[in-house]
């Protein structure tokens, strides 16, 4: 900052060439030298920032090396899981086929039995009808025989009664 001259010492300095180029010589020294300590404080910081990044790097190495040890075995471990669920997928798929083939088997099966047990029970059906109708039949004959057995009987009883009455009528006669 200029102190405040008399502005008779001012209009002569600044009208004199020679302080003029004096005073333009010295602010280019000035801004030569604070380029020149900017410069040598950015190549001082470039130098601690290039220290720090090989220590840095010397540090992360094996930290590295282990993240990429770790990544190998995550790939690993991907891998196998991943055939493990292509194992499994295909294990499913089989057994869902044969599921499916077993089911219309059985679906086969059933309308065979189905079948089957229509066709005894229709005949099973006729048996019991004719077993019915055989056992009606033998009542009834049965029955008849029965009945008739009685008839005769009571018409040998009736006939030994008329016969004994009449022997006893003969008797009474005689």
């Amino acid at each position: 900052m200029l102190h405040r001259l008399p502005e008779a010492l001012q209009l002569n300095t600044l009208q004199d060439p020679a302080v003029i180029s004096t005073l333009a010589d010295i602010a280019m020294i000035l801004v030569g030298v604070a380029i020149l300590v900017v410069s040598v404080a950015l190549v001082l910081l470039a130098l601690r920032v290039n220290a720090t990044l090989k220590s840095l790097s010397q540090n992360l190495g094996p930290v590295s090396d282990r993240a990429r040890s770790i990544s190998d075995n995550v790939e690993f471990i991907t891998q196998a899981l991943r055939t493990d669920v292509e194992r499994l997928n295909t294990s499913v798929k089989s057994l869902n086929d044969r599921l499916h083939q077993a089911s219309g088997h059985m679906e086969q099966r059933i309308e065979e039995f189905n079948a089957l047990m229509e066709v005894i029970q229709g005949e099973a059906e006729g048996a019991f009808i004719k077993t019915a109708a055989a056992v009606r039949g033998v009542r009834e004959g049965a029955q008849k025989l029965s009945r008739a057995a009685r008839m005769k009987k009571q018409r040998t009883e009736s006939s030994d009664q008329e016969a004994d009455a009449k022997d006893s009528d003969s008797e009474s006669l005689q």
